[in-house]
């Protein structure tokens, strides 16, 4: 029997180191359990399912993440809003299948609150609207973490054996141009797509963060942060 407490937060964040091994699919109450050296039942007196875990395990991803995802609120808000999706993509990234594990969870604390409001009021002061600047911070993470999901399912990915085409290198894009040979800009697609997601990602921010500025910032505003020096 384990001789430390359990508590939410530690079953979270044993399923996370867990996660990376398994994949979302393979992880469960019981390897949690096991890995816990606890019987199954003891799980679910914290968590009465695997959603309800996976709630506390996106919380957690938050909590370790806080800081970074607030942005830089004294720069200029095209700033401060790519730095913290930058922050962002990089915390889904250091867990297999993380972008999944976040994506539609609701989360069992507040630890989310003061980066978005850090980053709403970056926004508002900036010029935008309070509905426009949380319009503006929704589209830029739906943005991002679409991103990952997809990153995290074409990409290379630990224990595949590439029958789906994403194994130990990615995406076969040979395999893919072949059977649409008969496409030839979508099989060209396939190296923007499917490779440097980095740059991918980056090329796909701006894009996001150009668009928020051309079709959400208020008419006449300065477009910049209370910190940001003039251009």
């Amino acid at each position: 029997m384990a001789t430390t407490r359990l508590d939410r937060r530690r079953v979270a964040r044993v399923a996370l180191d867990l996660l990376n091994e398994t994949g979302l699919d393979g992880l469960t109450l019981r390897a949690i359990a096991k890995e816990l050296d606890v019987k199954a039942p003891a799980l679910y007196w914290h968590f009465k399912d695997k959603q309800a875990l996976l709630d506390e395990m996106a919380t957690e991803m938050v909590r370790g993440a806080a800081a970074d995802l607030a942005g830089t609120p004294d720069a200029d808000w095209r700033t401060s809003v790519t730095t913290a999706m930058r922050a962002l993509r990089r915390m889904l990234l250091r867990y297999r299948d993380g972008a999944k594990v976040y994506s539609g969870t609701y989360f069992t604390d507040t630890s989310y609150a003061a980066p978005v409001e850090a980053q709403l009021r970056c926004l508002t002061e900036a010029g935008f609207t309070p509905g426009a600047a949380a319009r503006a911070l929704l589209t830029a993470t739906s943005y991002t973490i679409g991103y990952v999901i997809e990153e995290q399912a074409t990409g290379p990915r630990p224990g595949a054996d590439g029958a789906d085409g994403a194994g130990g290198e990615g995406y076969d894009l040979a395999a893919r141009a072949e059977r649409l040979k008969d496409y030839p800009l979508a099989a060209a697609a396939g190296e923007e797509m499917f490779r440097g997601y980095e740059d991918g990602f980056e090329a796909g921010l701006a894009a996001v963060v150009a668009g928020i500025g051309a079709t959400l910032l208020r008419p006449g505003a300065t477009s910049r942060g209370p910190g940001a020096r003039p251009a």
